[in-house]
């Protein structure tokens, strides 16, 4: 990553509210809140034009091993319908909440997840991004994002944080799955909004999903279908995700960063054009998105070299990449992470921290 995140400061620091009003001020001079409406529409149009052309073709072009192909597109439109719902939850579509979330509801029910559910979880994310204990993002059973994470699994999952690295892409494969079943407890277990909604929608979506799949294709087929797109899925999710916060540093209850520092200094961004852009559903503007979480995505490109200066200017640390050059930070992190592991005898206490 280009620049060097610095110690995160303990104790009690400067106050230093009014220097994120001073950017928001910034920001909002360049026109930056305002909706973008067209740009929605296209996209979306795209987005689901893509959806249901990959069903069309599924229905009408047979029961042929070649279909396989047209479980990678579902992937990709499942992909762009979910990074949709990503900017309805945080209000870059409409200025209202209840337009958003009649669209974010929607999308959700056409990839099977619970929009109650992400919500929730995604708001805690924003609100406390690699934060110890509250950051849900980072309270993966799998995988360890620090230390003190990896010293604390025991059994299989810590055998798993040894060599992480390595297993790390091949987990994303079950990412989708996840994504379902997660969505499934949620709304099995309460404490969502929209639970009734969303329980009838992941109800509906699972049984339109699977009676298409296997009355369109051959049985064994069918199950490679499913597999393979849930797989793409999965991985693709996986991989717009994984470069925002992973290998950037985490913090400990009782800090004192600001809003805008702990914002910053945790997240990166992922250097590219507008093809990095629209792979990564804007998510490559990750620093920006979390300041301004509901400046419409096609806006950031613009706010990124505002933000970038403001920071520099001010001495906090702003971190970006390329694609690869993230993803191999995020590996090496995750190695150092587990090396401790790797090194200590296979007679320590495994739940010490």
């Amino acid at each position: 990553m280009d620049e060097t995140n610095p110690a995160i400061p303990r104790g009690p620091g400067p106050p230093r509210g009014s220097e994120y009003a001073e950017l928001s001020e910034l920001v909002k001079a360049a026109g930056l809140f305002r909706r973008r409406p067209v740009h929605y529409l296209l996209r979306g149009g795209l987005a689901l034009l893509a959806f249901a052309g990959a069903w069309v073709v599924l229905a009408l072009a047979g029961g042929h091993w070649w279909q396989l192909g047209t479980a990678v597109l579902l992937a990709v439109a499942y992909t762009q319908l979910a990074f949709l719902g990503h900017d309805a939850g945080h209000k870059q579509i409409f200025r209202g909440r209840r337009a958003n979330d009649a669209v974010g509801t929607g999308l959700a029910g056409l990839v099977g997840l619970s929009y109650g559910w992400w919500v929730g979880k995604h708001n805690r994310h924003h609100a406390n991004p690699n934060l110890e204990n509250s950051d849900p993002d980072i309270d993966i059973p799998a995988l360890a994002f620090s230390t003190g994470q990896s010293r604390a699994k025991t059994g299989f999952l810590r055998w798993m944080a040894k060599y992480q690295a390595f297993l790390f892409f091949p987990l994303l494969l079950l990412e989708g799955l996840d994504l379902h079943w997660s969505g499934i407890k949620a709304v099995w277990h309460g404490g969502i909004r929209s639970r009734g909604l969303d329980a009838v929608l992941l109800a509906a979506h699972l049984a339109a999903y699977l009676a298409a799949v296997f009355l369109l294709l051959p049985p064994g087929i069918a199950v490679v279908f499913i597999v393979v797109h849930h797989a793409v899925w999965g991985v693709y999710m996986g991989c717009s995700f994984a470069p925002n916060h992973k290998a950037m540093p985490h913090l400990e209850p009782g800090h004192q960063l600001d809003f805008l520092r702990r914002q910053v200094l945790t997240s990166h961004n992922v250097r590219g054009g507008r093809w990095t852009t629209f792979a990564l559903g804007g998510l490559n503007y990750q620093i920006e998105h979390h300041l301004f979480p509901n400046i419409p995505m096609t806006a950031l490109r613009r706010a990124q070299p505002l933000v970038r200066d403001f920071c520099l200017a001010r001495g906090i640390s702003y971190s970006q990449g390329g694609l690869l050059r993230t993803y191999a930070d995020v590996l090496r992190h995750l190695h150092e992470v587990g090396g401790g592991l790797r090194t200590a005898p296979a007679t320590a206490g495994s739940g010490s921290r």
